[in-house]
């Protein structure tokens, strides 16, 4: 018989353990491992049911030239374009949040505030899928714009949290979704498919300074209006 406060102790175990990982070991996953994954996050629940996911998953040699075609792409075509419009500002928290996060990584990793050098090298690792053996593509069919973006938001969260479950380190990029035709045209992607995200994944290398420190969330007081009565 199932446990009920066995199972929320487990998700919410996975909720507090997940993070994003920027320093990965070169090791491979068995595939039996990232199959898994891959099952787990296809319980995602979608809009009519549509599943609009599609997923390419690289590996081994395919990695190594995604890799290496993408930070040549990147370093000779720096301009972006993306399938989704990115965000026009960031105003008010939402600034303060994501600037506590950048000064905590730069910390981590030696890069003093205002060294524009060092923090563009460390900006490149989103290009190298900060070492990671393996990437995921995630895309979703032109016709069925946000909405299927969005349910590709709920499954890229539930891949993460599958992969945490099997001891596999994550970070969603939306940084590769902004060379989206260049990933098309090197992955054979179809035109009518747009790039939402990348996934790269693989067993992280704990002793990479990138990977010594945890974000915040803000508390449910600052998110939550309540109506009653």
């Amino acid at each position: 018989m199932v446990n009920p406060g066995e199972d929320n102790a487990s998700i919410e175990q996975l909720l507090h353990e997940r993070w994003s990982c920027r320093g990965f070991l070169p090791q491979t996953l068995p595939r039996a491992t990232i199959t898994r994954i891959l099952a787990l996050a296809q319980r995602t629940a979608s809009w009519c049911n549509t599943q609009p996911w599609q997923v390419v998953v690289t590996s081994g040699a395919g990695t190594e030239r995604f890799r290496e075609a993408l930070g040549a792409h990147v370093a000779s075509h720096p301009e972006i374009e993306p399938d989704f419009p990115f965000p026009r500002e960031y105003p008010g928290v939402y600034r303060e949040r994501r600037r506590e996060c950048g000064f905590q990584l730069y910390e981590s990793v030696g890069i003093k505030r205002g060294d524009r050098e060092a923090s563009a090298r460390q900006g490149a690792e989103n290009f190298r899928f900060f070492g990671a053996p393996h990437v995921a593509i995630i895309t979703t069919p032109e016709a069925l714009g946000v909405y299927g973006a969005v349910d590709c938001g709920a499954y890229v969260s539930n891949f993460m949290l599958a992969a945490q479950s099997l001891g596999v380190a994550t970070i969603a990029q939306a940084a590769l979704a902004g060379y989206s035709p260049f990933i098309r045209a090197h992955f054979g992607i179809p035109q009518d498919q747009r790039i939402v995200c990348g996934i790269s994944f693989g067993y992280a290398d704990l002793e990479h300074p990138a990977n010594g420190f945890r974000t915040t969330r803000a508390p449910i007081g600052d998110v939550v209006r309540w109506v009653e009565g």
